[in-house]
């Protein structure tokens, strides 16, 4: 039990799409099938249960994070703050599975998938590799926000609208402004935008501090315009069909 939770992990290290990483990568796409294709047409409580189960969980995992990057004397300011975006929409994302709250959704919608996925895909793990607690913390906490986002869409019917991504769109830039002069403040990195991580990421293919977080508001956009695209189809076609019927 103590090499599970040990900072000095001797372990195997994590290797990026290793057999572990793609193990975890597979339950969350399972999870995702399996939660939305048996809970669609589910009776009301049982949705709202699995709700407030999956909120409980993202928030005890957050805290069970930050007890052992206290217990391990890791846990400061400059790093354990939720003001990353997966870990602010932790307590949000949790908030939104309780209370139903629309624009958290959205949020949750664009920025939780978009970023959550590639934290699912680049996860900065180091040295804790599979089987140490840290492993088990960053896939269940990126995967659980993922899913929230997409029972609440799948299971509850919420989707999101153009207005949806221009609040979110415009709210972000607004957050790196403020995170921007926090990390200034604090000497922190906080959202990635003082300083690349020094953990390989997808940033790592981008230019130098500070045109990379010009391409990173790029990407992010396209992300959200990707994410959104589902929806466009459905509105373009069902204005086609309305057309169709006009015309008849």
């Amino acid at each position: 039990m103590e090499s599970f939770f040990a900072q000095d992990w001797t372990g195997p290290e994590f290797a990026w799409f290793g057999t572990a990483h793609l193990t975890a990568l597979l339950l969350v796409v399972l999870l995702n099938v399996a939660l939305t294709w048996r809970l669609q047409n589910a009776p009301k409580k049982s949705k709202r249960t699995i709700a407030i189960v999956m909120a409980a969980i993202l928030w005890a995992n957050e805290l069970a994070w930050h007890l052992w990057n206290g217990f391990t004397g890791q846990w400061t300011i400059q790093t354990m703050l939720p003001l990353h975006a997966c870990s602010l929409l932790v307590w949000t994302g949790a908030l939104m599975l309780i209370t139903g709250n629309y624009h958290i959704y959205e949020f949750c919608y664009f920025l939780g998938i978009g970023g959550a996925m590639q934290a699912l895909l680049t996860p900065d793990l180091g040295i804790y590799g599979f089987p140490h607690f840290r492993f088990f913390q960053t896939f269940l906490s990126h995967g659980l926000i993922i899913t929230a986002a997409i029972y609440m869409t799948l299971v509850y019917g919420l989707r999101p609208t153009w207005k949806s991504l221009a609040r979110v769109g415009t709210t972000l830039l607004v957050y790196l402004v403020i995170v921007f002069f926090v990390n200034q403040w604090i000497g922190s990195n906080y959202l990635f935008i003082a300083y690349k991580p020094p953990t390989g990421s997808l940033l790592d293919i981008l230019p130098e501090w500070p045109v990379y977080i010009f391409y990173m508001i790029l990407i992010g956009l396209a992300v959200f315009l990707l994410l959104y695209l589902p929806f466009a189809i459905k509105d373009w076609a069902a204005i086609r069909r309305e057309r169709a019927r006009a015309a008849m």
